[in-house]
């Protein structure tokens, strides 16, 4: 495993449309785990592979919750139901917060890393997390869409 350099916004890799997964290999599988890693040592809760300069559509989210890790390979939202507003961050903009509005249920079809397609119902952060992470593989970042944006406190 290996930590992987963020991508910070301003970074034109943030701003591509992501290609699809061809094919699920070994190096795809080693970047997913490696996204994983990144994510969790920066204290994140997802990240696209745009994030880490790669332009495929890959995320790996992680809410602390009972679905544990989530690896969704060309994913696809196939449902959105409801509004809700709430605050979000992203790890490619740090320090930087807004009250971003998303979809307070979604539907989700991916692959897995087995290649096996799967569903997946999402509300709450999940759901969030689920649109945000979206949001990276169509080249949009969540300061593009926020209502308003803030400066985090300094440590």
């Amino acid at each position: 495993m290996a930590l992987l350099d963020v991508r910070k916004a301003g970074d034109p890799v943030l701003k591509e449309v992501c290609k699809p997964v061809e094919k699920i290999d070994k190096n795809l599988k080693k970047l997913l785990d490696d996204m994983a890693d990144t994510m969790y040592e920066n204290d994140g809760v997802g990240i696209a592979a745009p994030q880490v300069g790669v332009d495929i559509r890959a995320i790996v989210i992680d809410c602390q919750d009972d679905h544990g890790l989530i690896e969704l390979i060309n994913p696809v939202i196939t449902f959105r139901e409801g509004s809700e507003v709430d605050t979000e961050g992203c790890l490619s903009v740090p320090n930087i917060f807004g009250e971003v509005e998303r979809a307070a249920r979604v539907k989700v079809e991916f692959l897995n890393r087995r290649g096996k397609k799967q569903h997946l119902t999402a509300t709450g952060l999940l759901a969030r997390c689920i649109q945000h992470e979206c949001d990276h593989l169509e080249g949009q970042l969540f300061i593009d869409i926020a209502q308003s944006i803030h400066r985090g406190k300094d440590d």
